[in-house]
């Protein structure tokens, strides 16, 4: 009997110790609560970790494990009305991860409790931010600013909810016009892109005849102040020239009338030519004497 006793206690002793044992994983944190209260967290996010066997007081305190690692959430879509009053089905996803069990616990209780309310605050989130843009902005335009934007809008949200979360993510996955307004919208979009390329085009043009005209002005200017450079090297040429002649012929004037009057029968009788002349002409009066017109 008595050691049906001892049994009986030793057995009592062993489940109490197997009770009061409890495990964290290193990807898990745990929430101890007591008759339902938070007293403690265990290996807590932002603290340093400290997973392994963990003790607890049997039927006095309860764990509620939660989880470490980032968590993501493929949101439903929502459909929303851009500024430009175009419809959009938006479909995208959110990664948040839990900072604050204990907050996390008392607003959400768990992941599903905590997937409805950030669905419920995307939803708001997602058509107060997207709904002040135009649809080419929403689907090849600044995105990833107005992504950065959700959010900003969601982790305020969140922290003024006291959720103990903290969204480090959001995506847009697809962002689609409805059947019905697609073809519509994309002949909107390829008319505006038309135009635009006729603006490029006709800017391109208007600069290409600026820079025709600027090059034909310099061309005139150079070749002007090419020519009158020319016309007073020549003037220059011509007065020295004159000058030489004139120096020639004050040396020995009868010399210089005789180099004259040959140039000028080398210019003026070719091959073959008949010229009709007086007898008596000065041209031809060196062909009649060597003395030329000073023998007259």
């Amino acid at each position: 009997m008595k050691n049906t006793a001892i049994v009986a206690i030793a057995g009592v002793i062993i489940i109490a110790i197997l009770m009061s044992m409890y495990t964290v994983k290193q990807w898990e944190q745990a929430l101890v609560l007591q008759f339902g209260k938070a007293v403690r967290v265990e290996n807590g996010w932002g603290e340093d970790p400290n997973a392994g066997l963990k003790f607890r007081i049997p039927l006095v305190e309860s764990i509620v494990i939660l989880d470490r690692r980032n968590l993501e959430i493929d949101l439903d879509p929502v459909e929303l009305l851009a500024s430009d009053q175009e419809r959009l089905v938006v479909d995208a996803f959110v990664r948040y991860r839990i900072v604050d069990p204990v907050q996390f616990y008392e607003a959400v209780r768990d992941e599903r409790g905590a997937q409805l309310q950030l669905q419920s605050i995307m939803d708001s989130t997602l058509r107060d931010v997207l709904g002040r843009v135009e649809t080419p902005e929403i689907i090849s335009g600044r995105r990833a600013q107005l992504m950065e934007e959700i959010q900003q809008i969601t982790n305020a949200f969140a922290s003024q909810k006291r959720l103990g979360i903290e969204v480090i993510d959001v995506r847009i996955v697809r962002a689609d016009l409805p059947t019905e307004n697609a073809e519509r919208v994309f002949k909107r979009m390829v008319t505006q892109r038309q135009q635009e390329a006729s603006r490029i085009r006709a800017e391109g043009e208007e600069r290409a005849r600026e820079i025709r005209a600027t090059a034909d002005k310099t061309a005139t200017v150079t070749r002007a102040e090419a020519q009158e450079k020319a016309e007073i090297i020549r003037g220059e040429g011509d007065a020295e020239r004159n000058a030489t002649y004139a120096a020639a012929y004050n040396i020995d004037p009868e010399f210089f009338a005789f180099y004259r009057s040959m140039e000028a029968y080398k210019k003026g009788i070719g091959v073959n030519s008949t010229y009709i002349m007086s007898p008596d002409s000065d041209f031809l009066s060196y062909l009649d004497d060597k003395r030329g017109g000073s023998a007259r």
